[in-house]
């Protein structure tokens, strides 16, 4: 570019002026003064800015410019292509700026490869979450998971939350043997490792058997959770003969029985209590779980000393003068 700007001004002529000034001596001898310095200072070629080594844009520029600077002198007016990429043989235009930030913002932190599942997160943090009914696929996943647990650190707890309805679906449908939660409660109980468990949402039927399960002190259970126990179900029997009807009942008596000798031995109530209040669907919010010994500790987060000052129903009842239908 400079050596374009240095030619053209060498190849300029001083404008001629009027006769009448051109005869005065000393016009004639600061005009030739003037060219003599403008012919020495064309002389002296300017030097080049610093360019960019790596831009080949320029560096093209440049190049033209030292070897044939007509063509950039001579352009043409109305063109559709941009200025000097006629230049190159192949012109490539920049990246747009949508295209660069994309590229920086997104592309520079993207995971060089994809995250694991996120069961895979929560295992990493020795966390079993139970948040579908008892089928195979999900006993054979929680299985899994506490041997692995158990594998990996025998010593260290094994945290189980729970939210499931069991071998049943929310309207009571068996969706399930009764032996699915038979299974994962057998793996928990050959465990070395302390499990913690957590009930968040619902632990209906063989799930609140997993919740009364865990370590003794270690069962936990939020404030607004609910927990049911209720009587194993007989599955749909409609293409079934009677004989197969009464071999199915009598399993679903032994089921029964079995998950009522093993409630009575982990809340520490009696059989008959236990079998008594599984008549019909006994439903417990957190703190019935707690007095009926399901868990042992609500996750109240700093409010179990004020629901310990609360005075029970009874006691608001009898402060405000209510007497209760049994007593009337």
């Amino acid at each position: 570019m400079s050596t374009s700007l240095s030619v053209s001004m060498a190849s300029s002529t001083i404008p001629c002026c009027s006769p009448a000034s051109s005869s005065s001596p000393w016009f004639r001898r600061n005009t030739v003064k003037t060219h003599c310095s403008l012919l020495a200072r064309n002389s002296i070629k300017a030097p080049l800015p610093p360019l960019n080594p790596k831009d080949p844009f320029l560096s093209k520029l440049a190049s033209v410019a030292a070897s044939s600077p007509e063509k950039l002198l001579n352009r043409p007016v109305n063109s559709d292509t941009p200025p000097y990429l006629d230049l190159f043989e192949s012109p490539t235009l920049m990246a747009t700026p949508a295209t660069v930030e994309r590229s920086v913002s997104y592309n520079e932190h993207r995971p060089r490869r994809p995250p694991p599942d996120l069961p895979s997160l929560l295992l990493h943090g020795r966390i079993v979450y139970l948040g579908m009914p008892l089928v195979p696929a999900v006993t054979e996943l929680i299985i899994a998971e506490l041997m692995y647990l158990q594998w990996m650190d025998p010593k260290e707890p094994i945290y189980l939350y729970i939210n499931s309805t069991g071998t049943t679906r929310d309207d009571g449908e068996s969706v399930g043997m009764e032996t699915e939660g038979f299974a994962i409660y057998d793996a928990m109980m050959q465990l070395k490792n302390e499990i913690h468990t957590v009930g968040v949402g619902a632990a209906i039927g063989h799930a609140c058997l997993l919740l009364a399960a865990g370590t003794k002190g270690k069962r936990f259970m939020m404030p607004h959770a609910k927990a049911m126990i209720q009587q194993p179900r007989v599955p749909s029997s409609g293409l079934m003969t009677g004989s197969d009807v009464l071999i199915r009942a009598k399993e679903v008596i032994i089921n029964k029985d079995t998950l009522v000798g093993l409630l009575s031995k982990h809340t520490e109530n009696s059989v008959e209590t236990v079998t008594q209040v599984m008549r019909r669907p006994f439903y417990m919010d957190s703190t019935k779980a707690k007095e009926f010994g399901v868990i042992d500790k609500i996750l109240w987060r700093g409010q179990e000393k004020i629901m310990a000052d609360a005075a029970p129903p009874e006691a608001w009842d009898k402060n405000a003068g209510i007497k209760s239908l049994d007593a009337i």
